[in-house]
């Protein structure tokens, strides 16, 4: 592209969405480009051996405009982790909204989240493993998160027992069991792993059917 033609088009993106469009357009990229870069950075040092400085470079933008964006290095945790714990949420109630059955309900709220931690692996291993580092007001706010989603599980497991659909001892341990399955996804799935994150949620929708003592639905 010829340097006319790159003026041209720059001209008629603003023409087009105004300068103010142009400007709020640029400063949420440059926003997501710090978070990507934190999750990389937090997921390869860790939440405490990464600087701001580390993030802003790798985003490419400049320090300050770190600051415009996010108050500190915490803050940028905190909406990684708020996000995704989050989408999570959204995940388990759309697969309980799925149907009424209680165990067509399990078997979609497994598949979805394990997926999710398939998908999403880097971002989740910060958002388990760096949970400490947040400030306690934003864990108390991340921890209510995590209840809703332990909550809902529980709720289908409780339902399914009550309909005689599933045979438990105790519907908290199972639904510790079903979550811990998921969640430790993120710490050992690689983009490249020979298994892709279908295969894992349909295996593992298999173990969660047995741990309510129902024969696993062929996928």
């Amino acid at each position: 592209m010829s340097e006319g033609t790159k003026v041209s088009a720059e001209k008629a993106h603003v023409e087009s969405y105004g300068a103010g469009g142009v400007r709020a357009a640029r400063s949420q990229e440059a926003r997501q480009r710090l978070l990507d870069a934190a999750i990389v950075a937090f997921a390869h040092r860790g939440f405490h051996g990464t600087r701001t400085r580390d993030i802003s470079e790798s985003a490419g933008v400049s320090h300050g405009t770190l600051y415009v964006h996010f108050s500190s290095k915490e803050d940028l945790l905190f909406e990684i982790s708020r996000t995704g714990h989050e989408r999570e949420l959204t995940v388990v109630e759309n697969a309980a909204r799925s149907s009424s059955d209680p165990a067509e309900q399990l078997q979609a709220i497994v598949h979805g989240f394990v997926i999710d931690h398939a998908r999403n692996h880097t971002s989740a291993r910060i958002n388990n493993y760096e949970l400490e580092a947040l400030a306690d007001e934003h864990q108390l706010e991340i921890l209510e998160i995590r209840r809703g989603i332990r909550h809902r599980i529980l709720s289908v497991i409780e339902e399914g027992a009550r309909q005689g659909q599933f045979v438990v001892e105790d519907a908290h341990i199972v639904t510790t069991a079903i979550t811990s399955l998921g969640i430790d996804v993120a710490r050992w799935y690689r983009d490249d792993h020979h298994w892709s994150p279908e295969q894992i949620a349909s295996y593992y929708c298999g173990l969660a059917a047995r741990m309510v003592g129902r024969a696993p639905t062929s996928s």
